[in-house]
């Protein structure tokens, strides 16, 4: 192969792959704010007694976690606005669409580990007088959340690399920066290296800390 590397020309145009990343930074936590929140909410829904209420739940969340999530992304972008006449910024767009993906998945995680919460403690909860409400926020939640955050932070992560996806309707993230980077500098392998290692020197320390907290929940559980 007769090609002579340079990432010299990339670090001198480092700058916008800095704000790329922010932009990165930004999409993920705003995604997994949504995920987290609505979420539990709709794991709590999908497990109603109501069919009224758990059939278009269920509906919801298998249309988010068997669509792939750029057909999401670009239905968003190019849908939304033509069937609602609602038009929001492109960072705005990409939160709702990966928050929306991510509430599917971690709906699935909060279900799990609420089923895995011991009727003990709801039988005491209702044995102090708790309301219904009140046995999930102080009982359901806590445990829930506790159990479910490795997955949580695993779905954390997939979805900080997912947003890569939003570089294809031009929100300036990354993946997005780093391709304009690599068409003016001609250098498309020194630059997606490069963007390749920016994603892996996020992840890889949440992953690391996710198996920490596999292990120690192991370790506890025996």
């Amino acid at each position: 192969m007769n090609y002579s590397f340079d990432f010299a020309s990339v670090f001198r145009n480092f700058g916008p792959l800095w704000d790329g990343l922010f932009v990165t930074i930004e999409l993920t936590i705003a995604a997994n704010a949504i995920g987290l929140t609505f979420g539990f909410a709709l794991a709590l829904l999908v497990m109603s007694r109501s069919p009224l209420v758990r059939l278009p739940v269920t509906l919801f969340i298998e249309f988010f976690r068997c669509t792939p999530a750029i057909i999401q992304i670009v239905w968003f972008f190019y849908c939304v606005p033509m069937l609602f006449n609602v038009f929001l910024g492109s960072v705005t767009m990409g939160i709702m669409a990966l928050g929306l993906n991510l509430a599917a998945f971690n709906a699935e995680a909060y279900r799990a580990a609420i089923q895995a919460v011991p009727r003990e403690q709801l039988d005491a909860g209702v044995a102090l007088g708790l309301t219904p409400f009140q046995r999930v926020l102080y009982i359901v939640l806590p445990t829930a959340v506790r159990n479910s955050i490795p997955v949580l932070l695993t779905n954390g992560i997939s979805i900080f690399q997912q947003s890569a996806l939003v570089a294809i309707v031009a929100v300036q993230d990354l993946m997005y920066q780093g391709k304009t980077l690599a068409t003016q500098t001609y250098r498309p392998i020194e630059t997606f290296t490069i963007v390749a290692l920016f994603y892996f020197a996020v992840s890889f320390p949440v992953s690391q800390i996710v198996g920490y907290l596999e292990r120690r929940r192991e370790a506890l559980a025996s």
